[in-house]
């Protein structure tokens, strides 16, 4: 990540804007060869886990036996069965488990992708309130499944990633 020195505004990010930037920081950890997603679950202002989309524990990922998605010509958002990976979001909601870290009341989870449906069941079930994403995935089936259960939607786009040097 290249870091600039700001000469032009003084300004911090704000909470959302340094959440979303740690997301796309943890989707450099990816394996995944079509998407780098990450995904960050906050609390009161404070990182409880992180994810990335990768394969299990232990075994072999895409980047060392390639992605039987684009061998099969999968499109994006259809057989998410087929892939290797666990997605970021189910990553960063594992950990929570794995660690005995409580997600869920409140929560926010910041997100460089839209949920898949799978993903947003899990979020649902998890209690985390709101998920902040940056890009919007193809698949908007997660939507219907949000507003039916009371869990906010949005988006915010950053104009860019790069960390910047305050003076």
């Amino acid at each position: 990540m290249e870091i600039k020195k700001n000469t032009t505004m003084s300004k911090r990010p704000s909470w959302d804007e340094y959440f979303m930037k740690l997301a796309w920081l943890i989707a450099e950890r990816s394996t995944c060869q079509r998407h780098h997603v990450g995904a960050v679950i906050v609390k009161d202002k404070k990182v409880l886990t992180t994810g990335y989309n990768g394969a299990a524990s232990g075994t072999k990922d895409c980047l060392s036996l390639g992605c039987l998605r684009n061998a099969m010509s999968i499109p994006s958002g259809q057989k998410h069965e087929i892939c290797r990976a666990i997605h970021a979001e189910q990553n960063a909601i594992i950990q929570g488990g794995y660690h005995g870290i409580n997600i869920k009341k409140g929560s926010t989870i910041y997100c460089t992708h839209s949920p898949c449906v799978l993903c947003a069941k899990m979020i649902v079930n998890t209690e985390i309130k709101k998920v902040i994403a940056d890009i919007e995935y193809p698949d908007a089936a997660f939507k219907e499944l949000f507003s039916e259960t009371g869990v906010e939607f949005s988006t915010l786009h950053l104009n860019s990633t790069s960390i910047i040097q305050l003076l």
